[in-house]
């Protein structure tokens, strides 16, 4: 074997994305010293996502200052690839581990992703790429607009930064300075969810019980983004109530896509367009993935499918190893994957299961290693 790429999901709750990288590529070298190891660790936009760039693609960790979930000042970050792409994490600045016990959707911003978006722009940056997940929130991406320099009114004309329990005083909205900085700069937003904006299928509904709101919160939430998207529709002609992902991260997707006219598109895609995946296939002899589960929904834009369809248009053998595999596995050699396994190797309950797990990788991997050298050389 000459080439080998090791391109991964987390395995949820028990492995990161890098760690089976690194345990991978361990038991590859022990057979193949010689072999050039590609190494891309994924992430779906939460947290993780930067490290996860930046160990892929090379780069730095910028160190910003910003206002918190509940406008305090917090510590946050972000990443600058080699060609000036910055990778930013919602969660750095709006995460919900940074409210602590004072969870309140009604109340959190996100001011300060915009202020992270703002230094990442005056630092020349010219494509930022941010990852929605993990959030506080619920405030539809205003407080982002606010710190871009959009300007929010009530009836009364008096200006305000809108949270989650305020949508409903926006009067209207002026775009006009958020439009000057963001005039020479591309914004791609990773979002694999497809939840609408409001409804019983929407952000408020879905996701705001878990960042501190009550049923009776979360019907005002619900109205308040339903009124937001009438505000933007009339500001930008953009109407996000039917978008899907539009309600990913307390509406942030539907923000991004109206306030930042940024494409909301699949994680991985976008992680391998940035590692110019499509380049390291080229004299590659063998991929591998695999995630903690391979399930019916493996292959409906995660992962799995996402590097499926790269190598098999590349003509490039993919490997899947996995946690466990639900059902026959038909539909992930259709779609290119060339076999699955399981890193269970003995039958006990998941919390037994994850405490061996790194050692069971380990020894899968070694032993299909072990049956590739002596019955396919060509790898």
């Amino acid at each position: 074997m000459k080439k080998c790429i090791f391109i991964p999901d987390s395995f949820k709750g028990t492995m990161t994305s890098a760690e089976i990288c690194s345990i991978m590529a361990q038991a590859v070298r022990t057979h193949e010293p010689q072999a050039e190891l590609c190494s891309v660790p994924v992430a779906d936009g939460g947290e993780g996502t930067v490290d996860a760039f930046l160990q892929a693609a090379g780069g730095k960790k910028v160190v910003a200052t910003v206002k918190g979930p509940l406008f305090e000042e917090v510590p946050a970050f972000y990443g600058v690839l080699p060609n000036k792409t910055a990778v930013i994490e919602m969660a750095a600045a709006a995460g919900l581990p940074l409210v602590g016990n004072k969870k309140d959707a009604e109340q959190t911003t996100t001011f300060g992703v915009g202020q992270l978006l703002r230094h990442a722009i005056e630092s020349g940056c010219k494509t930022i790429i941010l990852g929605l997940g993990g959030s506080a929130t619920n405030d539809g991406g205003c407080g982002a607009a606010a710190a871009m320099g959009a300007v929010f009114r009530r009836t009364d004309g008096s200006t305000f930064i809108p949270v989650g329990g305020t949508l409903q005083d926006i009067a209207s909205v002026d775009l006009s300075s958020l439009q000057k900085v963001l005039s020479d700069t591309k914004i791609l937003t990773m979002c694999d969810i497809e939840n609408p904006l409001c409804g019983p299928t929407g952000a408020a509904a879905v996701f705001a019980p878990q960042k501190g709101a009550s049923p009776a919160a979360v019907k005002r939430l619900d109205c308040g983004l339903l009124h937001l998207a009438k505000i933007l529709q009339q500001a930008t002609g953009c109407d996000i109530s039917q978008l899907p992902g539009a309600g990913a991260a307390g509406g942030m997707g539907g923000g991004m896509a109206a306030f930042f006219h940024s494409p909301l598109q699949s994680g991985i895609e976008t992680m391998l367009d940035t590692v110019h995946f499509d380049e390291m296939l080229k004299d590659t002899d063998l991929v591998f993935t695999g995630e903690g589960k391979l399930d019916s929904q493996s292959l409906c834009g995660k992962v799995l499918s996402g590097v499926a369809r790269r190598a098999k248009a590349a003509g490039v053998p993919l490997i899947a190893v996995v946690g466990d595999i639900e059902g026959t596995a038909a539909d992930a050699y259709k779609a290119g994957i060339s076999a699955v396994f399981s890193i269970n190797r003995t039958a006990v309950p998941y919390a037994q299961a994850k405490l061996r797990s790194r050692a069971d990788l380990f020894l899968t991997m070694d032993n299909l290693m072990r049956f590739l050298k002596q019955f396919a050389p060509q790898f």
